[in-house]
């Protein structure tokens, strides 16, 4: 007998091992595949060297088709950074809400970075070098969301430092971030064990 699960607006049926995707779970996988595949090709080829085309081919689609879920590409160079700088600030949060004092605080945040950064070089290089591809209001709310984290970190580094000016703390936070954020060009050089090692170990010295 089938079991019937509710995902969205759609069931999804499952007998002898086969899963039937409703519209809904199934157009939110091709939201997802489209995001990696610029994630990956604009870091390769820069925002101007990739197209529409290329981003549906990329996925199986036509470049028409792209548009069912984007209305251009830098709409999808928007939700990219846009969703990333969200879930950066999410996850630290939650971080930061399980942690029992400063310290442990501290070094969750790092270990929290270090992986971001350990699995998505691509949309670290895009930020890099694509930010000024966005609109003026995309560009804020990314620039907005990251102060956000930002200042996230330099709460956690008050508590530690309370006489630390708080102009200090935030230039470490982000000689941090740069440590951290390296992985685009030497994430290739180690074992990543061996990499997220080396990288927490030095953000946390930076930082404290």
């Amino acid at each position: 007998m089938a079991d019937d699960i509710i995902i969205g607006d759609d069931p999804v049926t499952t007998e002898s091992g086969s899963i039937r995707l409703g519209r809904t779970a199934a157009k939110a996988q091709r939201r997802q595949a489209l995001l990696a595949a610029a994630a990956s090709r604009f870091a390769e080829r820069g925002f101007n060297g990739v197209s529409i085309e290329d981003l549906g081919a990329a996925v199986g689609m036509s470049g028409p088709a792209v548009y069912r879920h984007f209305e251009s590409k830098q709409a999808l160079l928007a939700a990219l950074l846009i969703d990333v700088s969200r879930e950066l600030l999410s996850g630290g949060t939650d971080v930061v809400a399980r942690a029992p004092d400063g310290e442990l605080a501290l070094r969750a945040l790092v270990e929290f970075h270090v992986r971001f950064a350990l699995s998505n070089p691509d949309v670290i290089r895009v930020q890099d070098r694509d930010l000024d591809s966005l609109s003026e209001e995309d560009r804020r709310a990314v620039r907005t969301l990251q102060r956000r984290y930002v200042e996230l970190w330099v709460a956690i580094l008050q508590r530690m430092q309370p006489t630390t000016n708080a102009a200090a703390l935030r230039i470490r936070a982000h000689a941090a971030f740069g440590l951290m954020n390296s992985t685009p060009y030497s994430g290739d050089q180690l074992p990543q064990n061996d990499l997220r090692d080396i990288l927490e170990r030095m953000a946390f010295a930076a930082l404290c």
